[in-house]
């Protein structure tokens, strides 16, 4: 077993991987920046190490600032976590010429999975079903247009190195296509340092769902069930839930084979997650995989009863899964809000600052995830969000009763919050009835 890890990352996500750390009896280094030094991950591991300034690219992007940390403490394997350095295949392989192991997949399988383009190819010779588009990178508009008319408008452009939304217009005509490719390829340079993008056929109202899996280092791989994160604002997950509204044990067997299919294809080892469309006739396609832990991660493991993140150390540790296919047991009905610092009367404008008082609500079947406390200062170069309220009911129409229970049990001042949005979805009646899709929120007015 790995007797100490480095967790190269902040807030909640880095507070969750050193409680399963000291479940495991493993020891934490936690690494923070100067706006962070009064953060909770830094004060509650057994040792902190400030790495650089306020902006990530000063710290938690700081590859030799991370590397020499845990030099110094002695750790034996890094924890990403989710954004940040997590997806970067040279910091794994960095880490492989130190001798530190990587708690992720390994850099092949995510340079395989990173690209988009390169993926859907995989995709497609592994007997996944993908979206129609093109087969590569699209060089020129002249291709681009040739592409877009071959398979039919609307379309979308979308970043091949991207991720979380960024990179990617759609375009509804001829006359769209070249200042959306423009727009896209402006925005993949600025977010990824690479401006390469592929189209992709744009299915016209699809949910979001997605599959995680686990992978060890003997070929093992199962997964977990879904989570439906079609709830999205402007390509970012504000809600998600298991199981989805729109599943079948039928459609859930399928989607989950082509996962697993997905993950071998690549050599994918450890905790990752597949990410489908799925059309009004339940018609899935491979969108991409994401080679890290969720976001949205206690989604399935309330709903699956498996702490991922433990399975994560013990796969990094070189054990081989415990779990089979066949003990994975789904039971009731998880929903996840993100409590976000934003003001949602004001465009959603990030609202950093000081909480003044902070109450979370608790009871059977509640779960909140979240490194604020009482006098906390939400610092401005993060992501602004606050916390993860997750709740576990025996049917959908529960889970949205404690949801909406909790919600109004939540209570933070000194800055906006969400809490008033999320409230007003979860009354809005086709979100109560399931019948919504990714374009939901950008259609409808929840402040």
């Amino acid at each position: 077993m790995i007797d100490k890890i480095l967790i190269a990352n902040r807030g909640e996500i880095a507070l969750r991987i050193i409680r399963a750390c000291r479940e495991l009896g493993i020891e934490t280094v936690a690494v923070y920046s100067t706006a962070d030094k009064n953060s909770l991950h830094a004060q509650i591991a057994d040792r902190s190490v400030c790495i650089g300034g306020a902006r990530s690219t000063d710290s938690y992007l700081n590859t030799r600032a991370i590397l020499a940390a845990c030099e110094i403490t002695g750790a034996q394997a890094i924890h990403p976590g989710f954004g940040f350095l997590s997806e970067s295949s040279r910091l794994v392989r960095l880490c492989n010429r130190c001798a530190i192991k990587w708690i992720g997949p390994n850099a092949d399988a995510m340079e395989a999975m990173g690209d988009k383009a390169n993926a859907k190819a995989t995709m497609i010779k592994a007997g996944v079903p993908v979206v129609m588009g093109s087969d590569g990178i699209v060089e020129d508009i002249d291709d681009a247009k040739k592409i877009a008319a071959d398979i039919g408008y609307p379309v979308l452009i979308k970043a091949s190195a991207g991720g979380g939304g960024r990179g990617i217009r759609r375009a509804d005509n001829e006359d769209e296509l070249e200042s959306a490719m423009t727009a896209a390829k402006q925005e993949a340079l600025r977010f990824f340092g690479n401006d390469e993008v592929y189209i992709e056929k744009f299915i016209v109202d699809p949910r979001h769902i997605e599959i995680q899996i686990l992978a060890d280092e003997y070929g093992n791989v199962i997964h977990l069930g879904e989570r439906d994160c079609s709830c999205q604002r402007r390509h970012q997950k504000v809600l998600e839930e298991s199981p989805s509204p729109i599943m079948t044990p039928e459609l859930r067997e399928k989607m989950g084979e082509a996962a697993v299919k997905a993950a071998k294809a690549c050599g994918y080892t450890n905790a990752g997650t597949v990410e489908f469309l799925v059309d009004k006739d339940r018609n899935f396609y491979f969108m991409e995989m994401n080679a890290r832990i969720q976001v949205e991660h206690p989604v399935t493991e309330m709903a699956a009863d498996i702490d991922l993140v433990k399975q994560q150390i013990l796969i990094a540790s070189g054990l081989p899964l415990e779990i089979k296919q066949s003990d994975v047991r789904l039971s009731g009905h998880v929903i996840e809000c993100r409590i976000n610092a934003e003001d949602p009367k004001n465009n959603f404008r990030p609202s950093p600052g000081r909480i003044e008082s902070i109450h979370t609500p608790g009871g059977f079947g509640v779960r909140i995830d979240t490194a604020a406390y009482q006098g906390y200062e939400i610092p401005q170069y993060y992501d602004n969000m606050i916390a993860k309220l997750i709740v576990k009911g025996k049917d959908r129409e529960e889970a949205i009763t404690k949801m909406r229970v909790a919600l109004g049990e939540m209570l933070i001042e000194g800055v906006q919050t969400n809490i008033d949005y999320q409230l007003n979805l979860l009354r809005d009646p086709d979100f109560q009835s399931g019948n919504f899709d990714i374009g939901f929120l950008d259609r409808k007015d929840f402040s």
